[in-house]
């Protein structure tokens, strides 16, 4: 049963160009509170009991608007209209070329340089639940189309964020939506995650190029990527591997087992728990599951100094990020059309964060 404790909203600075920001609170019955700006539809803080009862911020964060506008590390976005990379910001759909925002080396990432998470959003209210809705138009980093979202954001008294996606266009479009949050799950800015356990049911992952794009699937038995079993991050980040080494940790896309037949459209597919992440010291626990058929695990590789809460400096893994979405550059791979939204179709997600505690270590 979905908590309806009462939806706060309070004014939360503004941009740079002046338009004033809202942040917006999410409560349960046990205390627990996420907080959710209009810029990005950005999970900001997300305060969590420990196994003593000790609230502590589980997100990586920024003080105010204009440093999530600044940044460039996505903390706790939206991300759309694609999520991860798209090779040489390029593909081409129904006989037609379209060129993207490259704005990381050749590639798009994470929707371009003004993609969803530096917009602000439509909000309202729906028994309890926290709705952002926005309009994106036709050419928008170069897609085709115009895109209507929704996101619906709800926190139930268990300690799941549930996050619903949905999306329609009037013209053909690829779409990959995903939450960025970097989790940290000790409540301790500044502090690291390599003595998180964490476990991921997937067999395979996908290795990545020197530009960070896939270039084909590899078995995770036997290596640093096998996390079928729960396994210490920091002892796996410190295994010899090629992939590790070339990007500075784990970026990578892990194929999940059971991964639906479609995404759009048609049967509803299950929502299933796909990974697992524990920390010993405090006893949160975090669940993720989804319906999706990847999920990108992320280090925190490329946190290098940049100004966090409190005006604490992120170092290279104080977080974690584990991101539901299709896989990275699908939209030039053979089952491009898994990816791909027509007029009368509609985009649909569902992804659920869930917090709760273990009593031992």
């Amino acid at each position: 049963m979905i908590s309806i404790a009462p939806l706060s909203s309070e004014p939360w600075g503004t941009l740079p160009g002046g338009d004033p920001v809202r942040l917006f609170t999410l409560r349960n019955a046990h205390g627990m509170k996420v907080a959710i700006s209009d810029l990005g539809a950005t999970l900001v803080s997300w305060h969590a009991p420990d196994r003593a009862g000790r609230l502590g911020d589980i997100l990586l964060g920024h003080d105010t608007p204009a440093e999530y506008v600044a940044a460039t590390t996505y903390m706790g976005g939206l991300i759309g209209r694609w999520a991860n990379r798209i090779a040489n910001a390029r593909f081409t759909l129904d006989g037609i070329e379209y060129t993207l925002d490259r704005n990381e080396g050749a590639n798009l990432l994470h929707g371009g340089t003004q993609g969803f998470h530096r917009t602000l959003w439509d909000v309202s209210e729906d028994n309890g639940a926290l709705l952002m809705r926005l309009e994106s138009p036709e050419g928008d980093a170069g897609f085709p189309g115009n895109v209507t979202v929704q996101v619906r954001y709800t926190l139930d008294d268990d300690g799941t964020l549930t996050i619903a996606y949905e999306a329609m266009t009037d013209a053909a479009t690829p779409l990959n939506l995903t939450s960025h949050p970097y989790f940290n799950l000790t409540g301790r800015q500044g502090s690291d995650i390599r003595g998180h356990v964490l476990s991921i049911d997937a067999d395979r992952f996908f290795e990545v190029d020197a530009s960070m794009i896939p270039c084909e699937l590899a078995d995770v038995a036997g290596n640093a990527f096998d996390f079928r079993q729960s396994a210490p991050i920091g002892a796996r980040l410190d295994w010899p591997h090629a992939q590790l080494a070339r990007a500075g940790g784990f970026d990578h896309c892990y194929m999940l087992r059971d991964a639906p037949d479609a995404t759009i459209a048609g049967r509803a597919p299950p929502v299933r728990p796909v990974a697992c992440a524990y920390d010993p010291g405090s006893g949160r626990e975090l669940t993720v599951s989804t319906d999706q058929r990847g999920l990108q695990f992320y280090t925190g590789n490329f946190l290098n100094g940049d100004t966090g809460r409190g005006g604490i400096a992120y170092q290279p893994h104080a977080g974690l990020c584990l991101e539901a979405g299709g896989f990275p550059n699908e939209v030039n791979m053979a089952e491009q059309a898994r990816v791909i939204v027509r007029p009368g179709n509609t985009y649909r997600q569902v992804t659920t964060y869930r917090v709760g505690v273990r009593s031992g270590v």
